[in-house]
């Protein structure tokens, strides 16, 4: 047995969600209780489960929370209930190992996007700001607090994060159904332009390097590439403290163009490019409203353009931009950070 601690925070839908919101939580739900049976394989006993409604804490409160009722552990891991849902036996071992140091140090699936935190000595945590998230903790860690801060981003299966009932498609745990069914014809037709010499596949926002080197080598098509607001949501200033700059708000060249041609441009913008296109909608909602998705549509809404399941979103430029997606000439997917970044792969391998 190892004396760290292991949390594992998971949002619950809440009264009132929707179909697409509840049913994204009951699979997080499950994902955290595969990862907590992994966890204790590993001979740690001190893990949980915390479960809650949506309550509005920063995620630097909930965790000088967590440090009060630690009892004495000498580390700690934490990690949101949909993360790492492709993690295997030694990926889980390699943050174990790094919670049982007692050295100042961390490990992050990955720095620029954590979604699992591994701390040697998390008393540092009693001092931590109120981070609006879990991706801003490794920038903090590293630049204020002093540690050293590794991370396993050389594990692609290790970027995957359960935020979308997109994600589940993508890492295998739903089958086609009559939501998905839209998306997963349009996945099919994006692997076909993959595979076609003579074709052109765009992929646009927080996408990076090691995915377009994925591209070069396992793709037969042209690629373009509009590579925009990576570290969306690390950068917070918070996490830089005094050395914070100036943030300019977020920008997206696809989006200055909709600013010019409305949302049910989309399509036809897109069809001009390239004959397949990935998407990154939230730079997108994050060009047309700021970087704080309390302001954004509400995430049924954002699931269900994920889904393209445009007849059932509230939000009017969604609702138009979706659409304009869905009847296009060429196969459009929109989604998160995953569709554009770790899950692109799956997405275009058609399986996990």
């Amino acid at each position: 047995m190892n004396n760290a601690a292991v949390r594992i925070l998971h949002v619950e839908a809440g009264p009132g969600a929707g179909p697409l919101t509840a049913s994204l939580a009951a699979a997080r739900l499950a994902n955290a209780e595969r990862l907590a049976v992994g966890f204790r394989s590993l001979g740690t006993a001190d893990v949980r489960v915390l479960s809650g409604l949506p309550d509005g804490l920063p995620f630097g409160t909930r965790l000088r929370g967590l440090i009060g009722e630690l009892g004495g552990r000498d580390g700690l891991i934490v990690l949101g209930s949909g993360s790492i849902p492709l993690a295997r036996p030694s990926d889980l071992a390699a943050f174990v190992a790094v919670a049982a140091s007692g050295e100042p140090r961390a490990l992050v699936n990955n720095r620029y996007s954590a979604d699992v935190i591994a701390l040697g000595r998390p008393d540092v945590l009693v001092r931590v700001p109120d981070l609006p998230a879990d991706n801003a903790l490794p920038r903090w860690l590293a630049e204020v607090a002093g540690y050293t801060v590794d991370d396993l981003r050389s594990r692609p299966r290790l970027g995957m994060d359960l935020d979308s009932p997109l994600d589940l498609l993508l890492v295998g745990r739903t089958q086609p159904d009559g939501d998905h069914e839209t998306v997963a014809t349009r996945l099919a037709a994006l692997r076909g332009v993959a595979l076609d010499r003579r074709a052109e596949l765009l992929v646009a926002g927080r996408t990076s390097a090691t995915v377009l080197r994925w591209l070069e080598r396992s793709t037969a098509c042209r690629v373009r590439a509009f590579v925009e607001e990576r570290g969306l949501r690390a950068s917070s200033p918070v996490a830089l403290g005094n050395a914070a700059p100036t943030q300019r708000p977020p920008r997206s060249l696809l989006g200055l163009v909709l600013d010019d041609r409305a949302p049910d441009a989309l399509g036809e913008v897109l069809a001009g490019l390239g004959d397949g296109a990935m998407i990154d909608s939230r730079v997108l909602l994050a060009h047309r409203l700021g970087p704080d998705e309390s302001a954004w549509p509400a995430p049924e809404d954002r699931f269900a353009s994920d889904l393209l399941l445009a007849d059932r979103i509230r939000d009017p430029w969604l609702r138009s931009l979706t659409t304009s997606a869905r009847e296009a000439g060429i196969p459009i997917v929109l989604g998160g950070h995953s569709l554009v970044g770790p899950g692109l792969r799956l997405a275009l391998r058609g399986r996990p």
